[in-house]
């Protein structure tokens, strides 16, 4: 028989007072109206178990995850493509093409249309700031291509910020 039971609460049953990372937490389950319910005391407000109680433990608050600061700020990104744009590398055309999409994306490029030479596409962006032009050839990428690119993106990004 499973048996689902909330998550660790935020506040002690007894004070109210919040559970803090790294504070030792009594939990508790009990039966009230045919359901199963877990309730969580602090060291401090906890005074024996509540009637009814099924089974106790004692556990510690977790520390919150940490989220990832580095946000990729588009103003930042658009010099970095512009460097992609006038190294003119072959070995970056793929991801100046994703860099150029996701500014895209971003709204810190706009589409001015496309050109054909030598049998090839190329995009034609503009900076919504008047940057550029700039030019870019169409890779035509799969999602994976994409996907695979992107996070080798991330990983320059990363090194190259964080190295600061």
């Amino acid at each position: 028989m499973d048996y689902h039971l909330k998550p660790l609460g935020k506040t002690c049953a007894a004070t109210g007072e919040p559970l803090e990372p790294g504070s030792r937490v009594i939990s508790v389950v009990v039966e009230r109206n045919g359901e199963l319910e877990r309730i969580d005391y602090s060291e401090k407000g906890w005074d024996g178990p509540p009637d009814g109680t099924l089974g106790q433990w004692r556990c510690v608050v977790p520390q919150p995850e940490q989220k990832r600061t580095n946000v990729l700020d588009p103003d930042a990104l658009l010099g970095y493509f512009e460097q992609l744009v006038e190294d003119a590398n072959p070995a970056t055309e793929k991801l100046r093409y994703v860099v150029g999409l996701f500014l895209l994306q971003k709204r810190r490029l706009k589409l001015d249309g496309s050109v054909l030479r030598d049998g090839r596409e190329f995009l034609e962006f503009s900076g919504v700031r008047g940057e550029g032009p700039y030019e870019v050839a169409n890779q035509e990428l799969g999602e994976d291509e994409i996907n695979v690119v992107q996070s080798e993106m991330s990983r320059l990004v990363d090194q190259e910020w964080n190295a600061a």
